[in-house]
């Protein structure tokens, strides 16, 4: 078994994105209806009224029916857009115009923010490629969420969307990544215990 986490992160990123890319629409809609009822349930349950997520590409866990509940409902929403250098400024959710950031992700096209806008939210909502039972969370290979989940003092929590089976045993790690206080799939939420 090779020992570098790097190597080891893009073999199980490539198996992630096949599962992904294989799953049935209707499995997939679904998932996604039950995802959307559980952020609620948890943004709820935190009294939670400004949050940051992030708009999905087409084979991620969408956030989608979250951000419908979130606009109804009067509760603020930040979207990440990444940058050239590797932070994430973020822009207010209204639910209109969407363009795709330099990265080819979908952004919104609101008023643009510093990356410090997000210290003023009370739950973030990341994805995520996989978890682990300790609440390490394996991005996708860019680091935005290490060093924007690494840059916040007094953190509010952080919960990682992802499939029921990107809940794994363990994830590589390396020294940048930075855990999550739980994850919300199609089953529901898991909460992590504190190391």
């Amino acid at each position: 078994m090779a020992s570098d986490p790097a190597a080891q992160k893009r073999a199980l990123r490539a198996e992630i994105r096949e599962r992904r890319r294989n799953m049935p629409s209707s499995q997939r809609e679904r998932a996604n209806a039950a995802i959307g009822e559980h952020l609620v349930r948890l943004a709820e349950g935190l009294g939670a009224t400004y949050v940051a997520a992030y708009l999905p590409t087409p084979q991620e866990p969408s956030t989608r029916p979250f951000l419908d509940w979130a606009l109804q409902e009067g509760v603020r929403v930040l979207l990440p857009i990444s940058r050239p250098d590797g932070l994430l400024d973020w822009a207010p959710y209204d639910g209109a115009d969407e363009d795709l950031d330099l990265l080819g992700m979908p952004q919104p096209t609101t008023e643009l923010l510093s990356p410090l806008a997000i210290n003023d939210v009370d739950l973030i909502i990341v994805p995520a490629a996989a978890v682990d039972a300790k609440g390490m969370r394996m991005g996708w290979g860019r680091g935005y969420y290490d060093r924007t989940l690494g840059s916040i003092e007094g953190c509010p929590p952080v919960y990682a969307v992802l499939f029921d089976s990107e809940i794994v045993d363990a994830v590589p790690v390396e020294p940048q990544d930075e855990p999550v206080d739980g994850a919300v799939t199609p089953s529901g939420t898991v909460t992590f215990p504190v190391a």
